[in-house]
């Protein structure tokens, strides 16, 4: 597939309703010349507070490539709720009509350190309110998950929630998105209900129990998770590329090479860029080449939810790679 078949002018691109239901999570990001290791106290050369959390990072994403996002997730009242979460969403142009306010857990955190030679990463997340979403606050949503054209959700809140949510998408039949990070046990009631599953090779692993090294192992893995009911599977191999595998057909996405700078985001680059492409009526394959391209280009900045490109940076870059 060419570039330029992934550019708006090939998709007569319309605006893409995309509800997504997820963590919000203050980033807290120090980088530093390497990562400490136990008892050591490395000096920090820089240090920023932003929006993060997975379902926040992904609906940035696909706000900033042209879809219509309302936010499903909970924040604690105070500072980072408040001065962080809704500002972020707000100035992104999000529809905040779901994002609910706990009044006894605090917004949730991640304290991020990153290697500034390397762009490794090592993260402690504390999910905080986001991790006590109710099924009653999920029910206030439903018109909204009904009525768009791509759900998208991940592991970073509480099950219950994630449950609720799956089961409204699909009983209106929304193209579900599921992307099971943080890795934890999913039910077979769940996975028969989702259209697209998107682990990365170490997700993928823990929930199918084939040890994933190569494409070979990630194909064996993937079609485990399809006979346990996922209607198709797209496992990220990161800086190699992606593996799609439907009922039908299996196809290795070769991912885009850029200079690396900061990989903490690129998953989530990746899903936010999926969904809108699938909402613009792309095929899987398609979409995954395009969110090859999101993903990719977000590593070239540091930073999670600030580093997520925008829709006319995006279209530079495909024609020019």
């Amino acid at each position: 597939m060419k570039n330029e078949d992934l550019t708006p002018s090939n998709l007569h691109m319309s605006k893409a309703k995309i509800t997504v239901m997820g963590s919000f999570i203050v980033d807290l990001m120090a980088r530093a010349s390497h990562l400490p290791v136990t008892g050591e106290t490395v000096k920090g050369s820089e240090f920023k507070i932003g929006p993060g959390g997975k379902g926040s990072n992904q609906g940035v994403a696909a706000q900033r490539l042209g879809s219509d996002v309302t936010m499903i997730t909970k924040i604690g009242n105070d500072f980072f709720g408040h001065e962080v979460a809704l500002k972020s969403f707000e100035n992104e142009g999000m529809d905040t009509s779901f994002v609910f306010k706990d009044e006894d857990r605090s917004t949730g955190t991640a304290l991020i350190m990153v290697d500034e030679n390397t762009s490794e990463n090592k993260i402690v997340v504390t999910l905080g309110a986001c991790d006590n979403i109710t099924e009653d606050e999920i029910e206030k949503a439903r018109k909204s998950i009904e009525n768009s054209t791509v759900f998208l959700t991940q592991l970073e809140t509480n099950m219950e929630s994630v449950e609720k949510a799956v089961d409204i998408a699909h009983q209106k039949r929304v193209n579900i998105i599921l992307n099971p990070a943080p890795a934890r046990e999913v039910s077979g009631e769940i996975l028969k209900k989702v259209n697209i599953l998107t682990p990365n090779e170490v997700e993928a692993s823990i929930l199918s129990g084939v040890q994933i090294n190569t494409v070979e192992d990630a194909k064996k893995a993937a079609y485990v998770l399809m006979d346990k009911g996922v209607g198709n599977m797209i496992i990220t191999l990161g800086s190699k590329g992606a593996l799609v595998v439907t009922a039908s057909t299996e196809k290795f996405i070769e991912s885009r090479k850029v200079h690396v700078v900061d990989t903490t985001g690129a998953g989530d680059a990746y899903n936010g860029g999926l969904a809108t492409a699938l909402a613009e009526g792309m095929d899987i394959f398609e979409a995954a080449a395009f969110a090859n391209a999101v993903g990719a280009l977000s590593v070239t900045k540091i930073g999670t939810a600030p580093a997520m490109p925008y829709r006319e940076d995006l279209n530079s870059f495909l024609k020019t790679t």
